[in-house]
């Protein structure tokens, strides 16, 4: 093991990576119970689908760990789920299985490009400074998570956010906030799991005696309660794909809105956590990108084929980095926590999202640092950093900062006249970005 994973080389050891796991599970396991209850709308059975994201996110997140030696979870994204829904129930009118065949196809796309691309061109038409602001981008993006997670911020009447209400579901999420950056300022081990527990006593009286209910990531809500130990599970939606109904050709729109929807989602994110995590290779490219994103197109495609929207990279793995994971055995331990919910998904709700902010909101700082290689008297460097790092927690989107900060970066690299700073690679994706840019308004 220590080998197979270069723990040694990595500065790292078992007991570490192993904690690193445990911590990105936790942050990321709310997945389970809140991707199931989004696929509802689009009219797909909740036991089947919890079922499904479990295995998703056990296999991909696994694969990855073994595949790219990167401690990078995998499972069904939030937001691509959202389109996922949104695609079938409103604006195509197409069942579920219909969808799950685009995504099939999408993912398939996906590994394609991937296979061709065997000299990360993709990956080299992001500018390094446009990466930095893809990882602040994500930083800020998990703080407000956390943040409205544990009702510091909340959505504005009038728009925008304002401050939460001041009560005791907001004052346990600063006491568990405040507990933890305390343990992380004094390095203690397993900082975050401690904290993590130690906010879930603190959060277990709200939904025991007074019935609060502690807001969870993507506006939902929770009440912490028993249901008992075991849920069977439910492999209905396993192949229940329609790939035939997916190939017509008024459907390819959908399949290309997925395939890049999952492209720049996982890309951003790979980017970003590597970069703030500095987990570079030789060439000071995050380590194994290619095969990182070839795990996640395995990944879109294995998802249409359990029954489950397309899976992507997790914000919530910098949760673990921050830990002190640096390998892919941090992944494969994340992977393997989530086998056991398969039939044990009840006691899921002993831990709500509110345990998890705090840690989320830390991970967001770490992930702020590197807007220290910023030089913010070059104008034409700064504004398109700005814009990649400032659109994604605005807009709640991963891909509107790629988007956003590719195209701001070759407009004012054209305004001041440095084209030799733009690739004809990041022509292509800005002309990706315009396509899938006017796309999302359609479908949302």
């Amino acid at each position: 093991m220590t080998d197979y994973f270069e723990l040694t080389h990595n500065g790292t050891d078992v007991k570490t990576e192993v904690l690193a796991g445990v911590t990105t599970f936790l942050s990321g396991m709310y997945v389970i119970v809140v991707n199931p209850a989004i696929l509802r709308g689009a009219d797909m059975p909740y036991g089947a689908v919890l079922t499904a994201t479990v295995i998703v996110s056990a296999f991909t997140s696994i694969l990855m760990g073994l595949y790219t030696n990167n401690p990078i979870l995998v499972a069904p994204g939030m937001g691509i789920n959202q389109l996922f829904v949104y695609t079938v129930s409103r604006v195509e009118s197409v069942p579920y299985e219909v969808a799950l065949g685009c995504g099939f196809y999408a993912g398939l796309i996906f590994m394609v490009l991937m296979i061709i691309d065997r000299k990360k061109r993709l990956l080299s038409a992001i500018p390094p400074m446009l990466r930095y602001g893809l990882a602040g981008g994500i930083g800020l993006f998990i703080a407000m998570i956390g943040l409205e997670s544990g009702g510091f911020i909340m959505s504005a009447d009038t728009g925008g956010w304002t401050y939460g209400t001041l009560n005791v579901t907001t004052l346990t999420f600063l006491s568990g906030f405040l507990i933890t950056a305390a343990l992380v300022v004094r390095k203690v081990r397993g900082s975050f799991i401690l904290g993590i527990l130690i906010t879930t006593v603190l959060a277990w009286p709200l939904g025991r005696f007074w019935g609060i209910a502690p807001a969870i990531t993507q506006g939902r809500a929770t009440v912490i309660h028993w249901d008992g130990w075991y849920a069977a599970p439910d492999f209905s939606l396993f192949m229940r794909l329609d790939i035939l109904g997916a190939a017509k050709l008024s459907l390819w729109p959908v399949v290309f809105v997925l395939l890049f929807t999952c492209l720049f989602d996982c890309l951003s994110t790979c980017v970003g956590v590597c970069e703030a995590g500095d987990l570079v290779d030789e060439e000071g490219d995050p380590r194994n990108v290619v095969r990182s994103l070839k795990v996640n197109a395995i990944g879109v495609a294995a998802s249409a084929l359990i029954g489950t929207s397309p899976a992507t990279a997790y914000i919530e793995s910098s949760t673990g980095i921050r830990e002190g994971g640096r390998t892919g055995l941090t992944a494969v331990v994340a992977g393997l926590l989530f086998l056991p919910f398969m039939f044990l998904s009840p006691l899921l709700s002993l831990i709500p999202s509110l345990s998890t902010a705090p840690i989320l909101v830390l991970a967001g700082v770490f992930m702020l640092k590197p807007l220290i290689y910023v030089r913010w008297e070059r104008f034409d460097d700064a504004i398109p950093f700005f814009m990649a790092m400032i659109s994604m927690p605005l807009t709640h989107s991963i891909t509107h900062g790629i988007i956003w900060g590719c195209l701001s970066w070759t407009i004012v690299k054209c305004a001041c006249r440095k084209t030799n700073q733009i690739s004809v690679e990041l022509v292509v994706i800005d002309a990706i970005a315009l396509m899938l840019l006017f796309n999302l308004d359609y479908y949302f």
